[in-house]
């Protein structure tokens, strides 16, 4: 029986420690996002060999790449809201079989409209699935390692990126391009069932729903946190039960909307930015003279550098202001693009720069990610995560698009390198406005429960 009163379940998640329990949340999160970073690199190595299959003109890709990424966006914008009414485990299930299944589907394509048409499915279940994995993974982590460990669990993409160029570079020769989506849509459907046993619903959503249902499986499954013989704890949320109020509607909320707007910008530019890299860079270097194997090994350096760069940042925004570390990182890529766009002569300086350019970029829109979830509620924190991810996948369709009409008039790898230098300020720009406003606003009152400060002592919750 219960003698104690209930604890708040963000304060009991950062009283314990790390279980089990939670970094299996934490590995199933990572296969998830993983299996996106497969499909994202893997379409752009296979573009080639799709081009010459059926004797497509370059540009005809751009509608290929921007189908996925437009169903992307449908997919944040449909999924982040239901995840918010109906919980996260279950509308994260149903995106990854939506996507498994279109991605086998579109083995099996006929024509490029036929492609294109289940491109476009399989980025709608994309979509509705890596926004929920990072939410998922944000509010079973600790504050004290919030961003560390979800950035952590973030780099499945950059691993599962690498992955996808490697496969798709190294066996789109023996298994074709169509053996490469086939393999895209098996792995993802293997997850439903691990899913489905595996992964828990929020504890936060449990408490906000507040049936007495929820209320005994929450109790369950933080007894599964709780290190073995510690007694039972009831939990509770501070904020306010779910209701039929639009959890979009709260991200413009007063003294939210300008949050979002900067938030929105942010994701806008860097993923243009990882898009052109990542749809388009190997046909600029094979168009530079440099093979196909060769560039898609250039390419992948981009999601070696990425996955350490996540890791590193992720602990700094753990240490220091985590707005702060982001836009130097953005500074940092748009140095290496000039330098990059002046090494066209050197082999060496362009791995290198695109390694640089990875740990900054990459890694950077991975701590976007991280960064997100925190400045929303639970009622509307998948919807935040979800809709910023969205507006960052309108800059990729961009990105995508304008990659295509770039080729289609000759653009030099220099031009196109120096190009991408504008949407890196501007990112830049948009977390030092970030990092004001929300120091602004922390004078009043913190904007959750979790604020984004370092942990000083005595202080309340801090982290992601």
């Amino acid at each position: 029986m219960h003698t104690d009163p209930p604890m708040n379940v963000e304060t009991f998640i950062d009283s314990q420690p790390l279980s089990r329990f939670q970094k299996r949340i934490l590995i199933l999160c990572f296969l998830v996002v993983a299996v996106d970073g497969f499909d994202t690199s893997g379409i752009g190595f296979i573009g080639p060999a799709i081009r010459a299959d059926w004797h497509l003109a370059a540009a005809a890709l751009a509608p290929l790449f921007g189908a996925g990424l437009l169903g992307l966006t449908a997919g944040a914008l449909l999924f982040g809201p239901l995840a918010d009414r109906y919980g996260r485990k279950r509308i994260l299930i149903a995106a990854i079989a939506v996507f498994g299944l279109a991605s086998l589907a579109a083995a099996a394509s006929t024509s490029l409209t036929i492609l294109i048409a289940l491109r476009f499915l399989t980025g709608v279940g994309l979509g509705g699935a890596m926004p929920n994995a990072v939410t998922l993974s944000r509010e079973y982590s600790p504050a004290s390692r919030g961003s560390s460990l979800v950035t952590l669990m973030f780099c499945g993409f950059t691993i599962g990126g690498a992955l996808g160029g490697l496969v798709s570079a190294q066996f789109v020769s023996t298994i074709g391009w169509r053996g490469v989506l086939a393999v895209g849509g098996i792995a993802p459907l293997a997850l439903v069932p691990l899913l489905a046993w595996a992964l828990p619903e929020s504890l936060e959503f449990l408490l906000l729903r507040g049936t007495s249902r929820d209320a005994v499986l929450a109790e369950k499954i933080a007894a599964r946190i709780l290190p073995a013989g510690a007694p039972r704890v009831l939990l509770r949320s501070e904020e306010k039960a779910l209701t039929q109020t639009s959890s979009a509607r709260a991200l413009f909320a007063p003294r939210m909307a300008s949050i979002t707007v900067l938030l929105w910008t942010t994701f806008f530019m860097i993923l243009l930015i990882v898009y052109l890299l990542t749809s388009w860079m190997p046909l600029l270097l094979a168009a530079a003279g440099v093979s196909l194997k060769q560039a898609s090994l250039m390419t992948m350096m981009y999601q070696v550098g990425a996955t350490i760069g996540g890791v590193w940042l992720g602990r700094r925004m753990d240490r220091s202001n985590p707005q702060r570390v982001l836009a130097l990182a953005f500074l940092v890529a748009t140095g290496l693009f000039v330098v990059c766009a002046f090494s066209v002569g050197s082999k060496a300086i362009i791995v290198t720069t695109i390694l640089g350019i990875g740990f900054c970029v990459g890694g950077g829109t991975i701590g976007g990610y991280v960064l997100s979830g925190s400045y929303y509620p639970t009622s509307s924190r998948a919807t935040g995560v979800a809709w910023a991810n969205a507006a960052g996948r309108v800059g990729a369709v961009l990105g995508s698009m304008l990659g295509g009409a770039l080729i289609s008039v000759g653009v030099t790898f220099q031009t196109f390198l120096l190009s991408l230098a504008v949407p890196g300020v501007i990112a830049t720009l948009s977390m030092l406005g970030l990092e004001r406003l929300r120091r602004e606003q922390a004078l009043l009152e913190p904007l959750t429960s979790r604020t984004l400060e370092p942990v000083t002592e005595p202080a309340p919750r801090t982290g992601v």
